[in-house]
């Protein structure tokens, strides 16, 4: 859904938060040039997509950059887009939220940034981090700065690719860059997972998993509706990850899983 409607609004895209079980698309673009999209609603696994369009005024683009605001989770990190000034944390990011993407302010994001954050150091040390679903890519440069000793990034949007090699060269930070469709493709090996996914690709996951030699000693699933996580968590438990701490925020959960 995201990837059709960038081909017809270029200049932005963005999920908002509309409530319980309802992802709303909002489409951006200066009067006039809006393409005509009818309002409609439609299933995407057990969320409901609305798609509708307005107008709104001539200077959208400079309400479009306040609405991204620093992200700070005093006293580590700072996540920010590249019109902010610096952070004051321990370390601090730059990432541009381009056509799709945003700072990692959204709730889901920011739950798998702190938990990734309550990980011990020696969790990084010489381990291996996959960002499973991508986006922006903030949290895979976050895992880089944090010290884990390999990290991959992946996704099947070419858009996310593009913007999470464009923010780890700003951030100078190492990372692989790979596309991978999740829903057909195997997933790579780690130690820790992020996995900031819809529902239903986190439960298709856990199934896939279950039959994997070697599945990953920690597992942060988010995307998550409340209602969603009890129902996900129990997935994993047949790769012998087993739930070891939940967050929430709002109407959205995370939830780390690991081998006990």
């Amino acid at each position: 859904m995201l990837a059709e409607l960038l081909d017809l609004a270029p200049s932005g895209v963005e999920e908002v938060d509309a409530g319980r079980d309802i992802v709303e698309y909002a489409v951006y673009g200066a009067p006039g040039e809006l393409p005509a999209l009818p309002d409609l609603k439609a299933a995407a696994g057990e969320a409901l997509v609305e798609v509708s369009t307005s107008e709104i005024a001539d200077d959208w683009s400079e309400r479009w950059r306040a609405f991204h605001q620093p992200l700070v989770l005093a006293p580590r990190l700072t996540v920010r887009p590249p019109w902010e000034p610096p952070g004051h944390t321990e370390i601090d990011l730059v990432i541009d939220p381009g056509q799709a993407f945003g700072t990692g302010a959204h709730a889901t994001t920011r739950l798998c940034l702190e938990l990734i954050l309550e990980l011990d150091a020696n969790d990084a040390a010489g381990g291996s981090f996959l960002d499973l679903g991508c986006g922006s890519g903030v949290l895979a440069i976050t895992a880089a700065k944090l010290g884990w000793a390999s990290v991959l990034a992946v996704d099947n949007d070419p858009a996310a690719l593009v913007a999470t090699r464009t923010n780890a060269e700003v951030n100078q930070a190492a990372i692989d860059i790979r596309g991978l469709d999740l829903r057909v493709e195997p997933t790579p090996g780690a130690d820790t997972v992020a996995a900031n996914l819809l529902g239903p690709l986190l439960l298709g996951w856990a199934e896939r998993l279950a039959g994997a030699p070697d599945p990953p000693a920690r597992v942060i699933a988010s995307g998550l509706l409340l209602a969603e996580a009890d129902r996900v968590a129990a997935a994993f438990t047949t790769s012998g990850l087993i739930e070891l701490r939940r967050r929430a925020r709002g109407e959205w959960a995370v939830v780390l899983l690991g081998r006990g």
